[in-house]
């Protein structure tokens, strides 16, 4: 049921028909080829977006992104009505009680993470000042899937306030190393501290790779690594066996997740 409904909000809203076979590892990735054209009366059904990938159709696709990023932000309520926002809200009910609260478990842990934040880290990484103390935790989703079900995902369980769009990373065809490394460089800095969540073997070689802690989740009942419970708390004593103890005041710390 959530895949069908997922897949038809794509192809409704957010051209996933029109760009599924163009899958970028994210958003910003075709910000070069934007001209910045107004898109308020763009037609998108009649523009001719398609092969070949020429210049003009990377501009096309530029567009899509931009429109994306913006229904993005403005979240579900500007594109669904109210009965269709009740109904997602009790399927999302349901299956949290039947995963054992996994959903609202990690929505908790990134609100958790998140407490002091006043903004999310620009793309530059640079961190936040408030109230004298300098701090920032950026929350990163780094998935298999593909780019725009990914950001779906995001809205249809809650996630859209604390992950950015441009926060969303598709490793579908570069893999996740890739995507580790593209964070590394976009959110540079000397006390940028890094973890990673996940419940796959390429996130943990990938973290191992890029020396990065690596937290392991699972969502099976009698795992060890049993997700539910995680906390801000423990997430820190994986970032003090790789980091070493500091001052929480003096760092960024960014957790892509996968």
């Amino acid at each position: 049921m959530w895949e069908d409904h997922i897949l038809q909000i794509c192809d409704d809203h957010f051209f996933y028909e029109q760009v599924e076979n163009c899958n970028m590892p994210y958003l910003d990735v075709m910000k070069q080829y934007d001209d910045g054209r107004d898109l308020t009366d763009y037609d998108f059904s009649k523009d001719g977006f398609g092969p070949p990938c020429d210049d003009l159709n990377k501009r096309k696709l530029a567009y899509r992104h931009r429109s994306i990023e913006q229904k993005y932000k403005k979240g579900l309520h500007s594109i669904l009505d109210q009965d269709m926002i009740k109904s997602w809200s009790e399927l999302y009910d349901v299956t949290d009680s039947y995963t054992d609260m996994w959903f609202s478990a990690a929505k908790a842990c990134l609100e958790q993470c998140a407490v002091g934040n006043r903004d999310l880290a620009s793309s530059s990484g640079t961190a936040v000042a408030t109230n004298d103390t300098i701090f920032q935790h950026v929350n990163i989703l780094v998935t298999s899937g593909s780019l725009i079900p990914s950001l779906v995902k995001c809205l249809l369980f809650g996630l859209g306030g604390l992950i950015p769009s441009e926060n969303v990373y598709s490793s579908w065809e570069v893999g996740k190393l890739q995507c580790f490394s593209w964070i590394k460089e976009r959110f540079s800095g000397p006390k940028v501290q890094f973890c990673v969540i996940g419940d796959g073997w390429e996130e943990c070689e990938a973290a191992e790779s890029m020396r990065w802690p690596f937290v392991k989740i699972d969502p099976r009942p009698s795992s060890y690594h049993r997700f539910p419970g995680l906390t801000p708390k423990e997430l820190g004593h994986y970032l003090s066996v790789v980091y070493g103890e500091s001052d929480s005041k003096d760092n960024d710390r960014l957790a892509p997740g996968n």
